[in-house]
């Protein structure tokens, strides 16, 4: 555990980004090594039937993970208050609620995955292979809620490295299997779902022994559990809303995808390639983000406001640096990126016009998340939620069918940073106006609520 309300500001937001940043590159690989393999050695209508089940999954998850990160707020300031008895009892609730969640939406996935890729207008030729793959990854909701949550109740503890230790060796295993499974053996799309599937039960294994021997903190002991009522109201006020705003962001991915399913599958198939490159590049900033929020929630709860502004300066700083490198790397490389998955010139193409119109505003998408780190650190996530609602629903989706009509594939790919542009505008209102400083868990009787 870490204790982020003291020490220098940058260097402890750097520190603690860093493991999150290799960790989810780790993570993204499961996705990557999917695509290149089944792009490779099955075609291109796997790789679309790949692209056309991750808005589904992110859709069903997203507001489970928005109500979850609420939880991982409530710890951290709770944390930063030194209050061990409460970090011990939000904790053990969210797990309870966690692991029944997650059977729900396994049994959701499993019966209903034709009828949902049917409202997605996905192809025929497309639609029996989006079915076989969803269904086999859907039976690792479990494993994917238990690993994740308890990564990030560590990182609301301040403990970033522990989950990355985990990340790797699943993403190692993930690649062997897919080799195995679909090079080798050639299972087809299934063993694709399966090798991830496997990896996500062997990764939360191994954190249960983890937390078990090593972290007294969190036991997986039943007796010790408690839901606590009071905790779980506490979260959900502050995780509705960002559970609302992953769902909203997860039906315009479905809705995107609809509108890209309107041309042919190869527009499919380097949409689902440009995105998954698209989804790295965005990786530090999102990291960084987190590591903000982390730091935010301990030092709102030990009352350290003046922390909060250098905090924020600084972790602007670190992405904008990067998106510049990363913006230029997409610049000079998008066909080749684009070439390890397809050898097909119209999947390498459509998906580089993506990149280079997308990588073009990463500045933006960095501000904005960065701002919206500070928010969902302090609690304030419902205008948040309202600004996400209408960046997609008011300017992007809308823009995408227009943009599609009027100017083709390449109108689509425009529509995705004006949202961002709209967005990063709000973030910075709200946080201008200073509203979310009260937003805390937290009740200092003499809060320092000075200009930052």
């Amino acid at each position: 555990m870490k204790d982020l309300t003291v020490g220098n500001e940058a260097k402890l937001i750097y520190h603690f980004a860093l493991p999150m940043v290799l960790g989810n590159l780790f993570q993204q690989l499961y996705s990557v090594v999917d695509r290149i393999i089944v792009g490779r050695y099955i075609d291109d209508t796997a790789l679309a039937a790949i692209g056309a089940s991750f808005p589904i999954f992110y859709a069903l998850i997203s507001f489970m993970i928005g109500i979850g990160s609420g939880a991982t707020i409530v710890i951290s300031q709770y944390f930063g208050a030194k209050e061990t008895e409460k970090v011990k009892r939000a904790i053990t609730t969210i797990f309870t609620f966690l692991f029944f969640a997650s059977i729900v939406l396994m049994f959701i996935g499993i019966f209903f995955s034709e009828d949902i890729f049917r409202l997605l207008n996905v192809g025929e030729d497309v639609l029996p292979q989006s079915v076989e793959y969803f269904t086999v990854y859907m039976t690792g909701m479990i494993a994917f809620f238990g690993f994740n949550g308890t990564s990030s109740i560590l990182r609301g503890l301040g403990d970033s490295k522990t989950p990355l230790r985990f990340l790797i060796f699943a993403t190692i295993l993930n690649i062997i299997l897919d080799i195995l499974f679909v090079a080798v053996f050639k299972w087809g799309i299934k063993a694709a779902a399966a090798a991830t599937v496997i990896s996500q039960f062997i990764a939360f294994a191994q954190a249960i022994i983890y937390l078990e021997k090593k972290q007294h903190i969190i036991s997986f002991k039943l007796k010790q559990w408690v839901f606590d009522w009071e905790l779980f109201k506490q979260s959900l006020r502050i995780g509705l809303p960002t559970g609302f705003q992953q769902t909203f962001i997860a039906l315009s991915m479905m809705a995107l995808i609809r509108i890209v399913n309107n041309f042919d599958s190869t527009v499919l198939a380097a949409y689902t390639v440009a995105g998954q490159i698209d989804s790295l590049a965005a990786l530090p900033a999102l990291n960084l983000a987190s590591a903000l929020s982390a730091f935010v929630g301990q030092n709102l709860g030990a009352n350290k406001i003046d922390r909060i502004k250098k905090g924020l300066r600084a972790t602007l700083f670190m992405s904008w640096s990067i998106s510049f490198v990363v913006m230029l790397m997409t610049y000079l490389f998008s066909k080749p990126l684009m070439g390890l998955f397809s050898n097909n010139p119209e999947v390498v193409g459509y998906g580089s016009s993506y990149l280079l119109i997308v990588s073009s505003f990463y500045l933006i998408f960095s501000t904005m998340f960065v701002l919206h780190g500070v928010l969902r650190g302090a609690g304030a996530t419902l205008i948040p939620m309202f600004i996400t609602l209408m960046s997609l629903w008011i300017i992007r989706i809308p823009l995408a069918i227009f943009f599609s009509r009027a100017f083709g594939v390449e109108g689509i790919w425009w529509a995705i940073p004006a949202g961002w542009t709209f967005g990063m505008i709000g973030s910075l209102m709200y946080y201008l106006s200073g509203k979310w400083k009260r937003k805390g868990v937290i009740k200092h009787q003499t809060p320092k609520y000075e200009d930052i």
